[in-house]
């Protein structure tokens, strides 16, 4: 599927100058959810008369999403001379050309969204709990959709200030009931991005932003890494950031719907080139070591800022292409207001270079707006008056849809006009799009894989417990005596929240375990930890004891079906939690290849490792989310006819099951494979480890799921 865009002339002479030269942007969209059909009343019944919102919502159908490489989209705003928007336009009075060329439209709806009516006669919007429920309401004709990108890699501390009043007036006067928002930061993971119509958490989240523009101090791990590096070096890997958060957060919006759009992006602009009295050799030693402190007379070369100013209009132009393609508007806002000057008066920079660089920021927020049909809302003090725009573009806009006639794939940019024949009125709608190359359009068609059976499980299991239970378990089976299989039951703690009250207000203690056979015949019952095992600590009491962070206990059954009954108890005996599942226990008597549970281990230093190898009876971690600072210890028993064990290898896997890198196997002095790995080289997110058995008698796939964050 593709999506119109817009490239019009930037603003600036260096930038409209620079985009003549172009950029050919990479492919990528996501593809939006199926809409669901509209539930229909019983016959039998006699419907109440609608409302005002539901007539509307009746008289406007969901846009239908179609397929193909060749299929366009785009939305028109249509306004009379007033700027109010008019929506009684027809089919047959758009006309539509590509590259001058009419085309056929395929698909036309209008979408118009009453806030007030909706408020008064609309049903209570629902409150979004999941991610299907995020999907299923971001369908729904009647919601728009809104991420608000809190820039503060270029937002300077006391502008960010200036920002939140009229940021919370539009969360807390503009919005509708049913309106979805999400807030990111620049490091903001696509996957960690919910929507929300909770508006208290969004004032909250405003509430607390703090801008950071050219403060290089670092404040997590990732910026450490490059804390000592020149200022200007800092800066560009900055402006990359926030670019790659754009354009994530676009694809992110296209996946949801079809229709339009909107990303406020609370940013001062980019700096394509540092001024010489900011270029420190350190970025996080201010002043330390430069020589042109204090020189305003000192600039950079004019080569060095063409060629600078080139390097940003390629960087915009793959943000374009990106929110064209999702059918996402930026809306650019300056905190700054009515800005007179780009840096402090303290930081030495000449006014004549001050003045260049402030316009230069202010050309690649104008830019992003007029490229994507957005809106620059800068140089101005009224903050709230610019964005009331924002709700007002979002609230009646036309969408519309044709395949190309053309069907270009030379990764050109390809103009659109879109014209009505009535009188009066303005039309402002995307001004073309980028085409695909023949290889990006090649790998469009091409049939998406989907994950192993294998993976999609393991993947299912990294699911967080609901909130407000006090702790975590596991279970696990492996080989025991006489027949039997040994099954192993681990559990930790999970620390309350925040303003969490839990039964008794106390910590967890211990947990009552007991095992039923189906008919009703005990298994095992106890306590874990054992309260007369001083060997096993309780998980509260585990503090850096390596492999002691996790309670566990084992006990041999008969294989097959098994009842598990958990009762999870504080110091004083009462119950806080409880739960009952069914577990089935496999038999590794047959003769065939078998894995028993892969179990996983906690470590933070090499050390550690060494301590959780040699302790055979360490408590697994029933916990698979891990931090890049620590390591994982996988152990797991393989079993196969005769004495020698089956030659076991395992690969780590990303997240959709493509193999990343083989990982080096060891055998225990008990017998058990042993696997050590290190965050430290791994990006945060999902990753999985394929264990595979083989021997004469055949082999056997085990796949474990972990998370870094």
């Amino acid at each position: 599927m593709r999506t119109i865009g817009h490239v019009g002339a930037l603003v600036g002479v260096g930038l409209a100058v620079a985009l003549l030269a172009g950029a050919v942007p990479s492919a990528r969209q996501a593809q939006p959810p199926a809409q669901q059909p509209p539930v229909q009343p019983p016959a039998a019944t006699t419907p109440p008369p609608a409302t005002p919102s539901q007539q509307q919502q009746e008289q406007q159908p969901p846009p239908r999403i179609r397929t193909g490489i060749n299929y366009v989209r785009v939305d028109a705003i249509v306004t009379d001379r007033q700027g109010n928007p008019v929506i009684d336009l027809k089919q047959e009075e758009f006309k539509i050309k590509e590259d001058g060329k009419p085309q056929a439209i395929e698909s036309f709806s209008v979408i118009k969204i009453d806030a007030l009516a909706e408020q008064i006669d609309g049903p209570p919007a629902r409150e979004i709990r999941s991610i299907f429920d995020e999907q299923r309401e971001a369908q729904r004709p009647d919601v728009r959709l809104f991420i608000i990108l809190l820039d503060d890699y270029h937002v300077r501390r006391g502008n960010d200030m200036a920002v939140r009043k009229p940021l919370i007036d539009f969360i807390e006067n503009s919005l509708a009931p049913a309106d979805m928002v999400a807030i990111m930061y620049p490091l903001t993971p696509i996957t960690g991005l919910t929507f929300t119509r909770n508006r208290r958490s969004l004032v909250s989240a405003i509430e607390h932003f703090q801008g950071r523009r050219f403060d290089y101090q670092p404040r997590n791990e990732y910026e450490e890494r490059y804390a000592y590096y020149p200022a200007a070096t800092v800066e560009q890997i900055r402006n990359q950031v926030t670019m790659t958060a754009l354009k994530g957060a676009a694809i992110r919006l296209g996946g949801l719907r079809e229709g339009r759009k909107s990303l406020i992006f609370v940013s001062e602009g980019f700096t394509s080139i540092l001024p010489p009295q900011l270029n420190d050799p350190v970025a996080a030693m201010p002043g330390v070591g430069n020589a042109a402190r204090g020189s305003p007379s000192v600039q950079n070369s004019d080569r060095a800022e063409w060629s600078s100013t080139v390097d940003m209009v390629s960087d915009l132009s793959l943000i374009f292409t990106e929110m064209n393609r999702n059918n996402t508007s930026i809306y650019a806002v300056d905190p700054r207001g009515l800005a007179a000057f780009e840096y402090d008066i303290n930081q030495g920079v000449g006014l004549q270079t001050d003045r260049k660089h402030l316009e230069s920021s202010l050309d690649t927020l104008r830019a992003l707006a007029d490229n994507t049909d957005g809106r620059a809302i800068i140089n101005r003090n009224d903050l709230g008056k610019g964005m009331q725009q924002i709700i007002r573009d979002a609230s009646a806009y036309y969408l519309i849809g044709y395949n190309s006639a053309q069907a270009p794939t030379d990764g050109r940019f390809h103009k659109i006009d879109v014209e009505v024949t009535r009188r009066g009125v303005d039309v402002r709608a995307r001004k073309g799009y980028w085409a695909y190359t023949a290889e990006d359009a090649a790998r469009a068609d091409t049939p998406r894989v989907e994950a192993p059976p294998a993976v999609t499980a393991a993947l299912a299991g990294l699911v967080d417990p609901p909130r407000g239970r006090p702790a975590r378990f596991w279970i696990g089976t492996s080989r025991g005596e006489n027949g039997k299989s040994k099954v192993t039951f681990a559990w930790e703690p999970i620390p309350p929240v925040a303003g969490e009250r839990r039964p008794g207000d106390e910590s967890v203690s211990h947990i009552t375990l007991t095992a039923l056979a189906p008919d009703g015949r005990p298994l095992f019952r106890g306590r874990v930890p054992d309260q007369n095992a001083a060997a096993s600590p309780p998980p509260s009491m585990a503090a850096g004891m390596p492999g002691a962070g996790a309670a566990s206990a084992s006990f041999e059954v008969p294989p097959g079906r098994m009842q598990l009954r958990v009762s999870v108890q504080n110091a004083t005996g009462q119950v806080m939690d409880s739960s009952t599942s069914d577990v089935s226990v496999p038999d590794y008597t047959t003769p065939q290849v078998a894995l028993g549970t892969p179990r996983l281990f906690r470590a933070r230093t090499p050390r550690d490792v060494q301590a959780l190898k040699a302790n055979p009876a360490a408590a697994p971690s029933p916990d698979r989310t891990f931090a890049r600072t620590e390591r994982l210890l996988v152990r797991v028993d393989a079993y196969g006819p005769g004495t020698a064990p089956p030659a076991l290898t395992a690969r780590l896997l990303n997240r959709a099951g493509t193999p990343m890198s083989d990982v080096p196997v060891q055998v225990s002095d008990t017998g058990a494979a042993e696997m050590e790995l290190s965050f430290a080289a791994l990006a945060a997110g999902d990753y999985l480890l394929e264990l595979n058995a083989k021997a004469a008698a055949g082999t056997a796939q085990e796949v474990v799921a972990f998370r870094v964050r």
